[in-house]
């Protein structure tokens, strides 16, 4: 296989690289480009075409794809962008997302280095819909870290759920139009898979198989498929395919928790308790007793390792039962799961302040090495108080080893059919449901304990990290001691059933109009199982005792220390994964079980729509107007809990809203190749799953004397509650799309778009003071005492906010194929896009700037594309407070990956990848300042394979 190149300490020059790029795009739409691609305007002078030859095999690439996907956006009335299968199981990127980021308007997220989420025109991913087939598809899968939304079930839809070899197409329409489904404000992602009529003819197949590796896992990594396609003379087809995946994945580098500002009187309360700080000068000691500082918590050397499986399969039949009738049935099931092993070293101090450096001596039944208070050696702090470094002596630390598995299963079912009924009526539509399973059978903690020394060096600006630990062996278990086990367990589903109807009634050659009705019901539930070491009785049998006997040595490019082993653990203490007391009596109930729900939201809608396709002006004009109805019910149960998260009842709330939505598109062509589009409509998207749970919290103030036989405003009852809203509107928004497309040569294209939205109905927290039991929703049995017309003095509840706010976006982007340049520099492509997004500050997710590059080089026997993907800083939380961590966001990332092909017979394909090349390190920053929050790096990954079609 081929040797790594060590590219790791090179430093691209990004502005470069992209000024070239943008340069050849250029150069690449001269009138002399589109003179040497044009195809020779006398038909008839042209020689006449060789006699097909049966036998032989179309050799189909990444030109070829560009070129499918230009004709595709070409012809649309509404604003499109494709993606073409380069041939049969082969798409242009190994993940979905990756691909679509190469799309002007589109920002992706990354896990472990693969792509993740996709936010589209200045909205997060929450706001761009995706479908599958034609139906709306919600998976989430889980995230390695907490600070990217560790469990979090949402609207979003995961891309490294599914192989994208699994496809045939992906584009992303960007207008709406009233014959789409509403929602998806931000656009809506198309995925489809293949079809037996799509690819022709009699028996066809493709088989491929890759192994990889990657630089710092240095496993072996299989990616399998074959696709089998059998085409009964295009009246009956079948069409098979099938994927695996089995990869090892690891994130590593330093992290923090944010951070802790102890107050004075702690500070105090620390010295007083024995924490030596006679090192520091008298300045520093009176900066560091005044409760100005903030601490770094954690200060973490940490490691996310996984073992992934994905499996992926579908199936399509075709069946053409009378000549103006196609029945398609669509079938598809996906299965990702994951082991993974969460390793981590950090500060966790057992009478200190929060998670940081500084702790006092500790009791029984911690071993005498704990019983001594930290020293604090030195440390430097900037204008904020925030402390940049420190050297601690008798520093706490905690060794945990989380282990996890988490299964997704994904399968979808869905009939489509279209029926000309006439030469002027066709029908079409389709039917189908789906269902997204994840479910985490145990996600376990087992904690461990260390005293030693630590030298934390954030920087000068506090945006870096670099830890060392002198005259501590961290992999001595001397200076370890058992904690205790922390059991946990989630699970949620999520369920679709749609039905749509289509009517086209063509007027005449001018005309067509188009009327439909669609059903759309989704339902998601879910509950979380947390059975810590004091419920379950661990941290009492197991807490201070030696370790010597249950450990392993962890090593990565941070450092090494000593981790748990789970088998010889659970040997040692007669523990295992449990959610309840063991069968001798031992361990507590399960008393913390939240998020406990469920929620439904079933729509009827219908629309009507006028298509026409004439002349303006001497001009070729096409578009669409119409208008589409909508009415949406939502039904949501959630469970209410109390103190210490007693089960007080469950809450039980239906709420319902409507509207119209109108929407136009208008496409003017100029000339063959020159278009104008021109768009106007308005659409929604539904509130968060988070915002519409209703479940929540009650509690009554037990510090206050209440008595509830006393009028409301006599009583000193003081009862809270938080509750989620499912009588949220949706977002509404207006947008107006403005773009103009050049198209020439085979694949050549430049266009420029701008657009603008005015969004509504932005969702935020508030509180309501005295209204009732009945009128909220919430059981009167959550609080003993109180009946259906007792008043609640404070609910918390998230509510729609008055008010507009603007996005405005320019997309810019371009391909050529270079076929003017002298050869062999003829062979040589290139792709581009640039996006820029002004959007309110309070809104986050999304970076101002973002832009993408591939450059390639293809003929019929072998072809290399290297790409490279850019976005600029961005936010996914913000405050006004200058050292407030709700103020958070990730640094901006450029990744580059490469792909190479070489075909060895018209047959044979043997193919190289690499992702990542130069091991971009991915940065989340807290407050203002941009204090370094997490940083990591997963390594790059090389692919060598070899595929087969026949």
């Amino acid at each position: 296989m081929t040797q790594p190149i060590p590219v790791r300490a090179m430093r691209p020059d990004h502005k470069s690289i992209l000024l070239a790029t943008v340069a050849a795009v250029i150069a690449g739409a001269s009138p002399m480009a589109a003179l040497a691609e044009q195809v020779p305007a006398d038909q008839s002078a042209a020689p006449p075409p060789a006699a097909p030859d049966p036998d032989a095999i179309v050799v189909s690439g990444f030109q070829r794809s560009l070129e499918e996907a230009r004709r595709l956006k070409k012809i649309s009335n509404i604003q499109l962008d494709v993606i073409v299968a380069e041939d049969m199981a082969k798409f242009p990127e190994l993940n979905l997302a990756e691909s679509l980021q190469r799309l002007p308007g589109v920002q992706i997220t990354r896990e472990a280095g693969e792509g993740r989420r996709i936010s589209l025109r200045g909205l997060g991913s929450d706001f761009a819909r995706v479908q599958l087939n034609g139906m709306e598809v919600l998976g989430n899968v889980d995230s390695a870290q907490d600070s990217r939304g560790q469990r979090s079930r949402d609207r979003s839809f995961d891309f490294n759920i599914f192989a994208s070899e699994l496809f045939s197409k992906a584009q992303i329409e960007k207008t709406y139009e009233a014959a789409q489904n509403e929602g998806g404000m931000a656009g809506t992602v198309g995925l489809f898979t293949g079809k037996p009529f799509e690819y022709g003819l009699g028996f066809k197949g493709a088989v491929s198989a890759k192994l990889g590796t990657n630089q710092y896992t240095k496993d072996a990594q299989p990616r399998l498929v074959a696709l089998f396609s059998q085409n009964w003379n295009n009246n009956f087809g079948i069409a098979v395919s099938a994927t695996y995946s089995k990869r090892k994945t690891t994130e590593q580098g330093h992290n923090t928790y944010n951070y802790t500002q102890p107050s004075a009187g702690d500070m105090h309360d620390l010295v007083a308790g024995g924490l030596d700080i006679s090192h520091l000068s008298a300045a520093q000691q009176a900066k560091f007793l005044s409760g100005d500082l903030y601490f770094a918590d954690g200060n973490r050397v940490s490691s996310w390792d996984a073992r992934q499986e994905r499996l992926g399969l579908t199936g399509a039949i075709q069946w053409r039962p009378a000549s103006n009738l196609l029945l398609t049935v669509d079938l598809l099931h996906s299965q990702f799961t994951t082991h993974r092993d969460e390793l981590h070293l950090a500060t966790r101090p057992i009478n200190g302040a929060g998670s940081t450096t500084l702790d006092t001596a500790a009791g029984s039944p911690w071993p005498a090495n704990f019983q001594s208070a930290s020293v604090v050696n030195a440390l430097t702090y900037d204008n904020n108080g925030y402390v940049t470094s420190s050297n601690v002596s008798n520093v706490t630390f905690g060794s945990e080893h989380r282990r996890e598995l988490n299964k997704n299963n994904f399968n979808q079912g869905a009939l489509t059919f279209k029926w000309d009924a006439t030469d002027k009526l066709s029908v079409d539509g389709h039917f189908g449901a789906e269902t997204s399973k994840y479910d985490t059978p145990y996600d376990d903690k087992l904690y461990m304990r260390a005293r030693g020394n630590l030298i934390a060096n954030y920087g000068s600006d506090g945006r870096s990290a670099s830890f060392s630990y002198p005259g501590t062996n961290l992999t001595d278990p001397s200076i370890y001691t058992m904690d205790d086990f922390y059991y946990r367990s989630f699970y949620n589903q999520s369920k679709l059933t749609e039905g749509v109807l289509n009517l086209h009634y063509k007027v005449n050659d001018v005309f067509t109009v188009r009327a439909g009705a669609a059903y759309h019901r989704f339902s998601q539930s879910g509950a979380n199982y947390f059975y810590d070491g004091g419920d379950n009785g661990t941290k009492h049998t197991t807490r201070g005792t030696s370790v010597a006997d249950i450990t392993d040595v962890f090593s990565n490019a941070s450092g090494s220390w000593l981790i748990g082993n789970y088998d010889r653990a659970f040997a040692k203490y007669h523990e295992y994964h449990r959610l309840a007391p063991k069968p001798d009596g031992t361990g507590g109930a399960l008393v913390d079980i939240e998020q406990v729900y469920t929620t439904t939201e079933e729509t009827e809608s219908g629309y009507a729509q006028l298509d026409w396709d004439t002349t303006l002006f001497g001009k070729h004009f096409r578009g669409n107007a119409g208008l589409r109805g909508y009415h949406t019910d939502t039904h949501s149960q959630g469970w209410i809990q109390g103190s210490s998260y007693a089960y007080l009842g469950t809450a039980d709330v239906h709420g319902h809203y409507s509207g119209v939505l109108p929407a136009l598109n208008t496409v003017l062509e100029l000339d063959s190749e020159t278009l104008l589009r021109f768009a106007a409509t308005k659409n929604l998207n539904r509130p968060s799953l988070d915002s519409i749970k209703a479940l929540g919290t009650a509690s009554l103030d037990p510090n206050v004397a209440c008595d509830f036989t006393k009028p409301a405003d006599k009583n000193n009852c003081y009862i809270s509650v938080s509750l989620g809203n499912p009588n949220l509107k949706p977002f509404t928004d207006n947008t107006l799309d403005f773009a103009i497309e050049h198209y020439f040569g085979k694949v050549g294209l430049l266009s420029a778009g701008v657009f603008q939205k005015w969004v509504t109905n932005f969702v935020q927290g508030r509180t309501l003071h005295g209204l009732t039991f009945s009128q909220v929703g919430v059981p009167a049995s959550s609080v003993t005492g109180a009946s259906s017309s007792t008043n609640i003095t404070d609910i918390s509840q998230p509510y729609n906010v008055a008010g507009t706010k603007s996005i405005t976006g320019l997309e810019l982007a371009g391909q050529s194929q270079l076929s003017f340049l002298p050869k062999p520099f003829d062979k040589l492509g290139v792709q581009a896009n640039f996006t820029y997004i002004h959007l309110p500050s309070d809104l986050t997710g999304i970076s101002p700037v973002n832009y993408n590059a591939t450059v390639y080089y293809e003929t019929r026997v072998w072809g290399a594309r290297v790409s490279m993907s850019h976005r600029d800083r961005w936010y996914s939380g913000k405050s006004s407070d200058p050292m407030s961590a709700d103020t958070r966001g990730f640094e901006g990332s450029t990744y580059f990956d490469a792909a190479a092909f070489w075909n060895i017979t018209p047959k044979f394909q043997f193919t190289v990848d690499a992702i990542n090349l130069t091991n971009q390190k991915d940065t989340q920053f807290w407050g203002q300042a941009r204090y370094l929050y997490n940083q990591n790096q997963s390594g790059t990954t090389y692919l060598a394979g070899l595929s087969y079609k026949f």
